[in-house]
Parts: structure tokens; C-alpha cells; sequence
């Protein structure tokens, strides 16, 4: 039997289907039909009337049409004065629909930090908020208590977008009845169980606590241009962009977009400090610790490290 899907796009920017279209082992079209899924909507790839879309809507809120997985891009709007009508879909609050297909879902997804725990929109007039988490707050819109027709919580796949092999690989496994371990943010061990820090071909900068002070040159970018590497769990630097690149691999620091507090409200090219040591330390560190390894290190960096030439 396929497995159905319906994919929501609710308060974002569509990126992470930007994302997914980006696929390209398999590509999209025989990823799905390799995997049995059948893409029952998606509001910008699908081809289906307004009445026929209404009908589907229908067959699966009756229960006359099974829902596999449930695939939620975007935030929920709560907003105005949490009436939804901010966003909405047939003239009715979309988060509405969200409610509704999530009880009748095998499994639900949130696609995308805005999905998992709100981002963009969080603390302005949009009251956008995560289908199960507020930022770091379990509850979101679905509830702490919410759990999916196969007894699971929504499974959160952060991201600003969210690596298409990482949406590929959990529809598949979903797909394929294969159990997926999640995390206290409820997200796939499979792809966030490592630090962005890993992987980040700096990461020698990083331990002898080489700098870069302008953007450019070859050195750390956590120490004064804010990179979260250090502090954000992802697979940015193991999952690559058309298979080569990342953000740290370019000279951009990590923004943490996968963690629950993205967008920060703090400038994102500096890092917030107190006499030159940060104020939030590589995971797993304390301060003592630190500033003890790191004042030693500085000392014994190697001087290829330290003659190290501007540009790329």
C-alpha cells in the first residue's frame, strides 16, 4: 500500500521545499516513487483544483482517506488576537487545518525551524509558534501532550532550510517502518546528534584559538564573528550543500538556525563576550576549564597556523 502524504505550508517563506526540490539522489519524482509515497498535496507543486482539493481536504478529515504523513512547512499563526486570520486557506484560519490533519495523521512533521519551534514571527503581532514547541518551551500548538496516530510527538526536522537529504531520509525511514530516535527537542539523532562544530574544516583555528577578525581570512570565526558552530547541533558540516559546501566552509559563521532560539535577537556577526571571553562557551565546557585551555593554547599555536595569509 503507498504511503500517503500532505504537505501544509503555513506562516514561512517556502525554503524548505525550495530545499526538497534540490534533491538529487534519487531526484524528487523517483524518490517518491522508489519509496512508495504517494504526494497526496503540496501548495505550490500541486496541479489540483480548488474543488479538488477541498474534496481531499474532506475524504481525509473523515477518515475515508488514510493520512500517512502529515509534513508542516512554516509556523502556525495565531495572530490576529490568536484568531489565525493572518493566514488562512478556504477563508479559515490555516492553523485550523493544521489541528485537524495532525489528529488524523500516522505520523506528523515539522519541516523547518519556523514548524518546530516558531522562529521568524515568534514575538511579533503574527503569534507564530512551533506545532509542539514554543521555542525551547515544550507545548507549541498541538500541545506538550500531543502524540500522532502511531504514538510518537511531532518530529521536528530544524533548519533554515533543512537539508533535503535529511527530509529524504526520515520520509523514508517513516516510509519504510523504521523507528527514528529523537532528541529532548524531539529531532532525529540521525542528523542532530553532532555539533555543527564537527565536521568544520576550521576546527584547528578553533583549538589553538586562531581568529579571524575580518571576514576573509583563515582563522576561528566563533571567538569574534559569532559562528554557533561550537554550540548549535546539526549536520551542516556532514550533510553538504550540492554536495560541497557549508556556511563555516565559506567564511560565514553558523547562525544555529536548527536550535530553538533562532532568529537570535542579538546582532548575528559578533560575539556577545565579557573581557574577551564569550559569554556562550562551546557545549559541554566550563568557564574555568576554558579559560585555562584556551589562554594555553593561544600560547602554543603553531606558527603555520598563525602566519596565515588573508583571501581565500
Amino acid at each position: 500500500m503507498p504511503v500517503s502524504l500532505y504537505w501544509l505550508q503555513c506562516g514561512g517563506c517556502s525554503g524548505d521545499s525550495v530545499s526538497l526540490l534540490n534533491a538529487d539522489s534519487p531526484d524528487l519524482p523517483r524518490f517518491f516513487n522508489q519509496s512508495g509515497i504517494d504526494f497526496l498535496w503540496h501548495q505550490s507543486l500541486s496541479q489540483t483544483t480548488f474543488k479538488e482539493k477541498q474534496k481531499l481536504d474532506k475524504a481525509l478529515l473523515s477518515g475515508r482517506k488514510k493520512l500517512d504523513i502529515l509534513c508542516v512547512e512554516g509556523s502556525i499563526i495565531r495572530g490576529p488576537g490568536d484568531t489565525g486570520m493572518f493566514d488562512t486557506t478556504c477563508g479559515k484560519p490555516k492553523k485550523e487545518l493544521a489541528a485537524a490533519l495532525s489528529r488524523k495523521a500516522k505520523y506528523v512533521i515539522a519541516v523547518g525551524t519556523c514548524a518546530a519551534y516558531g522562529g521568524i514571527g515568534v514575538d511579533g503581532p503574527a503569534l507564530a509558534t512551533g506545532l509542539q514547541f514554543h521555542r525551547s518551551e515544550k507545548g507549541g500548538f498541538l500541545g506538550h501532550g500531543f502524540r500522532s496516530g502511531a504514538g510518537l510527538p511531532v518530529i521536528n526536522l530544524p533548519g533554515c532550510p533543512c537539508h533535503y537529504n535529511i527530509i529524504t531520509g526520515t520520509l523514508s525511514a517513516l516510509a519504510a517502518g523504521i523507528d527514528i530516535e529523537l532528541d529532548e527537542f524531539n529531532r532525529p539523532v540521525e542528523w542532530y546528534g553532532i555539533l555543527v562544530h564537527q565536521g568544520c574544516t576550521r576546527n584547528e583555528y578553533h583549538e589553538y584559538r586562531v581568529e579571524e577578525h575580518e571576514f576573509g581570512e583563515k582563522g576561528c570565526l566563533f571567538f569574534y564573528k559569532g559562528c554557533h558552530g561550537p554550540l548549535a547541533y546539526g549536520s551542516c558540516n556532514k550533510l553538504l550543500w550540492n554536495r560541497r559546501t557549508s556556511k563555516t566552509r565559506v567564511g560565514v559563521p553558523c547562525f544555529g538556525c536548527t536550535m530553538p532560539d533562532f532568529p537570535q535577537s542579538y546582532p548575528f556577526f559578533q560575539t556577545r563576550n565579557i573581557e574577551g571571553i564569550p559569554l556562550d562557551l562551546p557545549d559541554g565546557l566550563n568557564r574555568a576549564h576554558y579559560m585555562a585551555y584556551k589562554g594555553m593554547a593561544a600560547a602554543a599555536a603553531p606558527d603555520r597556523l598563525k602566519w596565515r595569509k588573508t583571501g581565500i
